[in-house]
C-alpha cells in the first residue's frame, strides 16, 4: 500500500470519486496532474468499450483544444494552467457489462467531478523588530538615529532589489530587574521585496516572479539579521565609551508576511489541502489589492474565477 501511494505521486495521477468531487491545485503556469477519468477501484479491474467524455468549466468537450493532452485512456492534463482555467471538470466514463451466461451486454455511466483551481505561492515580506537603549526619550540624536538606521538597512538589501517599508520607533523607559530604568528605542519596520525596479528582474523568470522575489525577500532578511548581530560584536570590542545610542543584544526578531497577488487569496477551511497558497479567488469573490483574503461582492455580477474588482 505504502509503494502504491509513492507510485502515484511520481505518476501524478488525482483519481475520481463517484461520491464526491476532487479538488485539484495547480499552480499558474504549470501542467496539472493527470485527471483520471476513474476511481481507484475501477483503475484495478478490467473495462470492456471504455468511452470517456471531458466536459470544460464553460460546458463544452474538452477534446481537441490545444491547450489539453487528452490520453487515450480518458486521462485530462491541463496544459499551462491560467486562472481562467479554473473550475469544474467533469467526465463521463461509459463502458460495457457483459452477462457471464447470456452473454447479454449492458451499458454503464459513471460520473467524476473535479474542481481544479490555479494557485500562487504567496508573496513574503518580513517584520523585523529590534531595540536600542537611549540615554533620554527626548533626545533629537534619536530621530537622527533612527533615519541614519533606515539607510545603512536599506543600502545592505538594496541590489536585492528590496527596501525597508512601514518603519517607526517608539522609545519607552523600562524596569530591568536588578539594574533600575533604562530608555528604550523599540524600532520596526518591514522588509518588503517589491522596490522600484522589481517588475524588471520578473521579466526574466515571468513564470515563477514569487519564486524569484521570496528568494530575494529572504535573503535580505539574512543579511539585516547578520547585521544587527555584528552589532553586538563591534560593541563588545571596540572597547571604546559606548555610544550614547546602542543595539539590545538578541533584541532582533523577525516574523513573515504573507500576502497574495490580485485575484488570489488563502482560504484554509475550503482549500484545506492548499492553506499556504494563494488560491485562484471563486466566483462572486475578488481579491483588490496584496491582502490574504479574497473578499465577497456584495451584488455577485462576477462569475469568473480571479477577479480583481467587482
Amino acid at each position: 500500500e505504502e509503494q502504491r501511494s509513492v507510485d502515484l505521486i511520481e505518476k501524478n495521477y488525482v483519481y475520481g470519486d463517484t461520491k464526491h468531487e476532487v479538488n485539484v491545485y495547480v499552480k499558474v503556469f504549470t501542467n496539472s496532474p493527470f485527471l483520471v477519468c476513474m476511481d481507484l477501484a475501477r483503475s484495478r479491474e478490467e473495462i470492456i468499450d471504455p468511452k470517456y467524455l471531458w466536459i470544460g468549466p464553460d460546458g463544452r468537450n474538452l477534446a481537441g483544444r490545444m491547450y489539453v493532452n487528452l490520453t487515450e485512456t480518458g486521462k485530462l492534463m491541463v496544459m499551462g494552467f491560467k486562472e481562467s482555467m479554473s473550475g469544474a471538470y467533469t467526465c463521463t466514463l461509459s463502458h460495457k457489462i457483459i452477462e457471464t451466461m447470456t452473454q447479454e451486454e449492458r451499458e454503464m455511466f459513471e460520473a467524476y467531478k473535479f474542481m481544479v483551481y490555479a494557485y500562487r505561492e504567496a508573496d513574503h515580506a518580513y517584520q523585523v523588530f529590534v531595540r536600542f537603549t537611549t540615554r533620554e526619550c527626548e533626545l533629537a540624536a534619536n530621530g537622527q538615529f533612527f533615519e541614519e538606521l533606515k539607510k545603512i538597512v536599506n543600502n545592505i538589501i538594496s541590489d536585492l532589489t528590496c527596501h525597508v517599508i512601514e518603519s517607526s520607533y517608539k522609545c519607552h523607559s523600562v524596569k530591568i530587574p536588578k539594574q533600575g530604568l533604562l530608555h528604550e528605542l523599540f524600532v520596526s519596520f518591514q522588509v518588503n521585496p517589491f522596490a522600484p525596479g522589481w517588475e524588471e528582474v520578473c521579466h526574466q523568470v515571468p513564470d515563477d516572479c514569487e519564486d524569484v522575489t521570496n528568494m530575494r525577500v529572504q535573503e535580505a532578511r539574512d543579511r539585516i539579521g547578520e547585521f544587527f548581530n555584528k552589532q553586538t560584536y563591534t560593541l563588545k570590542h571596540e572597547l571604546q565609551t559606548l555610544p550614547t545610542i546602542h543595539y539590545v543584544d538578541n533584541s532582533f526578531s523577525v516574523t513573515r508576511i504573507d500576502s497574495c497577488r490580485p485575484g488570489f487569496g488563502k482560504n484554509d477551511i475550503t482549500h484545506r489541502n492548499c492553506a499556504s497558497c494563494c488560491v485562484v479567488c471563486d466566483p462572486g469573490t475578488y481579491g483588490p489589492d496584496h491582502g490574504v483574503t479574497c473578499q465577497i461582492c456584495a451584488r455577485p455580477r462576477v462569475k469568473t474565477y480571479g477577479a480583481r474588482s467587482c
